[in-house]
């Protein structure tokens, strides 16, 4: 029986075949730097998966900077407060 951890990874490497597009100059490139990955798609999903953990951490950061940006008024309010009961010698 899997474990939960093991159907999570038998599920995420299951591959699916597609087609894309790519500039030359770009597929150029890609195969000049495959001998350090197993393959083009390796090279391919190894980057792509960077790009994507880097979307999601920048879209995190922007609805965490308009969270913070919506109660700037009350969180500079309360920093206020604190810094009124701090005595300095």
């Amino acid at each position: 029986m899997f474990d939960m951890y093991s159907r999570l990874e038998y599920f995420s490497s299951m591959k699916v075949k597609t087609s894309i597009t790519l500039s030359r100059d770009l597929l150029e490139t890609i195969d000049a730097r495959c001998a350090t990955h197993r393959s083009r798609s390796k090279l391919i999903e190894d980057a792509l998966r960077l790009y994507m953990a880097q979307i999601i951490r920048n879209d995190e950061n922007a609805k965490d900077m308009e969270i913070l940006n919506r109660r700037a008024d009350v969180l500079n309010k309360e920093a206020g407060d604190v810094l009124g009961y701090q005595v300095i010698p």
